[in-house]
């Protein structure tokens, strides 16, 4: 059975082609490109990817206006019936203003764009996107956003924590991020927000391949499922 994926692209986007390109990669069939504009999702998806970028130049804050997109009430809609939702850096910040995440993204802690390697450190290795890492294990993920600082109050913390529900945290100080978190997932589980980049990280002449895990992951689990 073909792994169905599609990757929406916002006025902004500069990570879907990448996404596109890792997906294709991995599970060998390339995903829909679909408009921020359009107001349906193709049928019978597995795995919808909100990439990376600046939507609508971050105005207001990064990702409100991306969150209102007319595409978003479909994506709202699949993640309610379960279909795998991924948003990497901008796409986790469309998909906290979507309240289908908790939290905030905010400036960075010292006020700077960020871009490099950051080592993370993997804390839920039973998820649809992580099966295929262990609990414990560091990898080396890219990293390139100007508000990556993720906030929850105290409650949501302890919450996301114990219901294991922190898929990422990063091994060292990055963002000002709380309790160094670096991916959260939904209540469902089908649902994931990181700000490190893996469709960055999936062959090796990107200088490593710790990504490709994830993607590998969801193909197995929702072709098999």
């Amino acid at each position: 059975m073909a792994f169905r994926s599609a990757v929406i692209t916002f006025p902004g986007s500069n990570c879907d082609r990448d996404m596109a390109v890792a997906l294709e990669n991995v599970s060998g069939t390339a995903p829909v490109r679909v408009w921020h504009g359009d107001a349906a999702l193709p049928d019978n998806l597995d795995f919808i990817a909100l990439p990376g970028g600046f939507s609508y130049g971050d105005y207001l804050r990064s990702g409100a206006m991306a969150a209102r997109s007319p595409i978003m009430k479909a994506v709202i809609e699949a993640a309610a019936r379960g279909v795998a939702v991924l948003g990497v850096c901008n796409g986790f910040q469309v998909l906290a203003e979507a309240q289908l995440l908790p939290g905030a993204l905010m400036r960075n802690a010292n006020q700077h764009f960020i871009c490099r390697d950051v080592p993370l450190i993997v804390e839920n290795d039973s998820s649809i996107f992580t099966n295929a890492y262990r609990k414990g294990e560091t990898i080396r993920i890219p990293v390139a956003h100007h508000d990556g600082n993720f906030f929850a109050d105290d409650d949501m913390l302890d919450r996301l924590e114990g219901e294991g529900r922190v898929a990422f945290r990063y091994a060292e100080a990055c963002n000002g991020s709380r309790r160094d978190i670096a991916g959260v997932l939904n209540e469902a589980g089908n649902v994931l927000g990181m700000m490190p980049h893996p469709e960055r990280a999936v062959e090796t002449i990107h200088g490593g391949t710790d990504g490709r895990a994830l993607f590998e992951s969801a193909v197995k689990g929702l072709v098999a499922a």
